[in-house]
């Protein structure tokens, strides 16, 4: 894989002990340098326009603002220094080349993740928070819809928590495609089944709201039953994988059981699943927070695109995974049979 890359995120200062810090990225890149053919490519910060087309125009400046102030806590869990908002605009800058370079061509190889910070996923409209200020994948979706090189986009988040922003920006738009896979009643407490988009969007945005312990056998199963099906019927040119790593079996914060092989096999299928669609691919760090997982899911993740064949997977959906995808199949999204 090429990863985007910029110093400027190790910046954003969230003070000890938070668990979104600089040392994710440091550990990150310690492990792919274990690791052979790993390439990197330094993005410009985005251009606050872009930023605009997603965010409402008050927060961005309040955000700004608050960060010249010096930051401080903009709530209980999301933290800014004065370098954040650099960061953030380095962070959705990446994403942005992450999401250009796959539609240029970029595969195989060369496939894009866009290693940047503060993550993005759970950035509303208007507002900051679990960790997040731009919503880089919502950011970098639009920029490249609004920039006619692509029409539509699917945004694929595999992250623990539901992401609550990127499907605040894109309820009401036909042109993106969200879903979010998610442990049901951890934060943010959203992403019920019946959300499924507003207006010219109905149908558009698919929960699948799993219980703890799901194991990466009931991730391939909705991937292959409902999530495939969508995507094909959507027929995006460009996929986004969110890629958050904290529903590891091992991540200090959720109750999820993928192991570092199961990434390996969801990569596998969602590259698969763009080649047989002929969409562009790209990848945008969100979550993940014990630093061994981290570095080792996303250096699963590069391995296969260099070639590496993870173990199949040999376990059994469980009765109650099953369960959550019959009734999204009940919600009749296009594409998706019950």
């Amino acid at each position: 894989m090429k990863f985007g890359y910029c110093e400027r995120c190790l910046d954003h200062d969230t003070g000890p002990r938070h668990p979104e810090s600089p040392d994710r990225l440091r550990a990150i890149r310690q492990a792919l340098a274990e690791k052979h053919s790993v390439e990197y490519a330094v993005a410009d910060p985005i251009d606050i326009e872009r930023v605009l087309a997603v965010h409402d125009e008050t927060y961005v400046d309040e955000f700004e603002e608050f960060c010249q102030d010096g930051g401080g806590d903009w709530d209980a869990d999301t933290v800014a220094s004065e370098d954040t908002w650099d960061a953030a605009l380095t962070s959705a800058g990446i994403a942005e080349w992450a999401a250009t370079a796959a539609l240029d061509g970029a595969d195989g190889r060369d496939t894009p993740f866009a290693l940047g910070r503060p993550p993005g996923h759970h950035a509303v409209e208007d507002d900051a928070m679990g960790f997040c200020f731009f919503n880089n994948a919502s950011v970098a979706a639009q920029s490249v819809i609004d920039r006619g090189l692509v029409d539509r986009v699917a945004i694929f988040d595999w992250d623990v928590h539901h992401g609550n922003g990127i499907q605040d920006i894109c309820y009401d738009n036909e042109d993106i495609f969200y879903v979010s896979i998610h442990e049901d009643g951890l934060y943010p407490a959203t992403g019920s089944i019946d959300e499924t988009g507003a207006g010219e969007a109905e149908g558009t945005t698919m929960n699948i709201p799993f219980p703890p312990g799901t194991t990466q056998s009931g991730y391939l199963a909705a991937l292959s039953a409902v999530i495939g099906p969508a995507f094909e019927a959507f027929d995006p040119g460009l996929i986004l994988v969110s890629a958050g790593f904290d529903a590891h079996e091992h991540d200090p914060i959720s109750r999820m059981r993928v192991s570092t092989e199961g990434y390996g096999l969801l990569a596998q299928q969602i590259r698969a699943l763009s080649e047989d669609i002929g969409a562009g691919l790209g990848f945008v760090l969100e979550g993940g927070y014990g630093l061994d997982t981290l570095s080792s899911s996303v250096g699963m993740v590069h391995e296969v695109f260099d070639g590496y064949e993870p173990a199949p997977d040999d376990g059994e959906v469980s009765d109650t995974a099953t369960d959550v995808l019959d009734r999204v199949r009940a919600q009749g999204f296009a594409g998706v049979t019950e």
